[in-house]
């Protein structure tokens, strides 16, 4: 397929909103697709080279990327600059750069998807000594073959901003309209579709292959995914619940655990081969020798998929660390040997999914949790079974609870008995009991210079609530008070290397950090696009345990807003 074709479908993307609209362009490529390019096809529309579990990140920072462009198209850094200046998209600029590029090429092959594909996958693991300049000579190799449209996706694709608005749901329901849909087809038959779909994603982490899979093998193929041992998981997320008592009145008999303010750990184990990941589906089995360690010695099974949460230990107190400290290793590339001595883990497992080849997403919990007791080998206070409680009684509850928040833990998790392990967003099954108020996990989307004292930190934070139907975020507040220095130091390292464009004092920045925001309460507002804006927003913490199509959605904000009573 020649690339123009997917710039084609790329410009009419970013020309509708309308997420209806959006399915259709996606179906209609896909159903002309080959099984060859089908899989690159559809990463490229999501923006990526790599599915996201692989680690695999192209790492291009906006001054490269100016000197890529200088160098493809002729025009000195300084005037890629001013152009940037002017329109803060640099895809922009590398499209009327080339339309009167300096250098003349000749003999120029088309761009195809296979090519620019292989090309954007070399950038993402080029490594070692002089691996900036050969990066640079890539990219500018294909800004020289590339038409003007054709610069302008590549380099965003680059960057990561690819600015389409297209979220997995919408690439779903593609693979759905393209692939599966046949005439005269009831709702409910879509609907069973569309869950067939949606089952081999959560396995497969991978919508080129799921896409692929579709095609070839039809719903059966779908329903036949089995996990792959090395890939992570979706995992399944709980409800808050407003108390105890609800969950109890609604279900009777409960099984109640502690909730562990951790880091949530995929452990997948055959042979002696250990992989971790997160709930967001990074690899951390580098950043973890510790865990690797202690699963080979505690799982008792050839193979297995298995959940819990890892808390970082005071190695002089022995009480849980906030997870801020943990996250220290989550991240970290050196040094992992002194992190491990630093931050000492501890491991507490709460569910298997997954075991010698078979699924038990479908048993009940009750039966889930008996089979892991069996193939756990408990290694006190290092790798151990969740603390767990199954009663109807409120008082004992209640008493389970106090225990885990006098233990330094975030509070319970309640989970029906009966309810088998359901993957996705806040599914019914899983509730939360949290002694604290609403809070809203939100993503920094733009920035501001301080003045004065603080003029060497970005000292001012536009949040933004994410609209599940194109992925994009919309501002609906502004944060600024009640950091420390230390934050606020850290909060521009964080964010400099992020930042898309800048104008005066304001920066607009890649939205990729999530930020736990609490407020005084939430007001109607003309000024933001979501339609909302917070009163006095201050920070409890930066969710490093959470990605940005992870965030509150602008529904969510608009619900805590009605509940304030003031909906009108």
């Amino acid at each position: 397929m020649r690339y123009q074709v997917l710039v084609d479908v790329y410009e009419k993307l970013e020309n509708t909103s309308s997420k209806i609209s959006k399915t259709e362009i996606i179906a209609d490529i896909l159903s002309k697709t080959s099984i060859e390019d089908l899989s690159k096809v559809v990463l490229l529309i999501q923006g990526i080279v790599y599915p996201k579990f692989t680690g695999y990140e192209l790492g291009i920072a906006t001054q490269m990327m100016i000197r890529a462009i200088s160098r493809g198209t002729g025009f000195s850094i300084r005037e890629v600059e001013e152009k940037f200046k002017e329109t803060g998209d640099l895809g922009l600029v590398a499209e009327n750069l080339i339309k009167s590029r300096k250098q003349m090429t000749f003999f120029v092959e088309e761009l195809t998807v296979d090519s620019v594909f292989k090309t954007l996958r070399r950038l993402a693991i080029i490594s070692g000594v002089g691996s900036q300049e050969r990066k640079l000579n890539l990219i500018a190799q294909l800004l020289t073959s590339a038409k003007p449209r054709e610069a302008k996706y590549i380099v965003r694709t680059i960057l990561g901003e690819l600015r389409v608005g297209v979220a997995e749901g919408i690439i779903r329901d593609a693979i759905v309209q393209a692939f599966l849909v046949q005439e005269n087809m009831s709702r409910e038959d879509i609907r069973r579709i569309t869950d067939s779909v949606e089952y081999a994603w959560n396995l497969l982490s991978d919508l080129g292959e799921v896409a692929m899979i579709a095609k070839e093998k039809g719903v059966d193929g779908l329903l036949n995914v089995k996990p792959v041992i090395g890939r992570p998981l979706q995992v399944m997320l709980g409800l808050a619940a407003k108390s105890i008592g609800e969950i109890l009145e609604k279900y009777g008999k409960i099984a109640a655990e502690w909730k562990y303010d951790g880091m949530r750990t995929i452990i997948e184990k055959k042979g002696d081969d250990i992989w971790l990941f997160t709930r967001r589906l990074e690899n951390v089995t580098k950043q973890f020798p510790d865990i690797v360690e202690l699963a080979r010695k505690g799982l008792n099974a050839e193979e297995c998929i298995v959940e819990g949460e890892t808390i970082g230990i005071n190695p002089k107190t022995g009480l849980p660390l906030p997870f801020q400290q943990l996250s220290q290793r989550i991240h970290r590339k050196y040094d992992i040997m002194r992190m491990v001595r630093d931050i000492p883990v501890q491991v507490n497992l709460f569910d298997i999914l997954y075991l010698n080849g078979k699924t038990l997403f479908n048993k009940t919990y009750v039966e889930r949790r008996s089979i892991l007791e069996k193939i756990v080998n408990t290694i006190p206070e290092k790798f151990q079974l969740t603390k767990q409680l199954i009663s109807s009684d409120i008082k004992e509850i209640e008493k389970f609870y106090h225990e885990a928040l006098n233990a330094k833990q975030e509070g319970l998790m309640l989970k029906v008995l009966d309810s088998q392990y359901i993957f996705g967003r806040h599914v019914g099954g899983w509730y939360k009991i949290k002694p604290i108020m609403e809070t809203l996990d939100l993503v920094i989307i733009g920035a501001e210079w301080g003045k004065g004292s603080r003029a060497k930190w970005l000292s001012s934070y536009i949040l933004g609530a994410r609209d599940p139907d194109t992925g994009n975020f919309l501002p609906c507040g502004m944060m600024g008070t009640g950091l420390t220095e230390e934050q606020f130091e850290r909060m521009t390292e964080i964010l400099k290397p992020l930042i898309i464009s800048e104008r005066g004092r304001v920066v607009e920045v890649r939205p990729k950090i999530v930020v736990e925001i609490a407020y005084q309460e939430i007001q109607k507002s003309p000024n933001y696009a979501s339609g909302f804006a917070l009163r006095f927003p201050r920070l409890v913490r930066i969710r490093d345990d959470k990605g940005p199509d992870e965030a509150d959605t602008i529904e969510r904000v608009k619900k805590l807003y009605e509940s304030q009573g003031r909906a009108g």
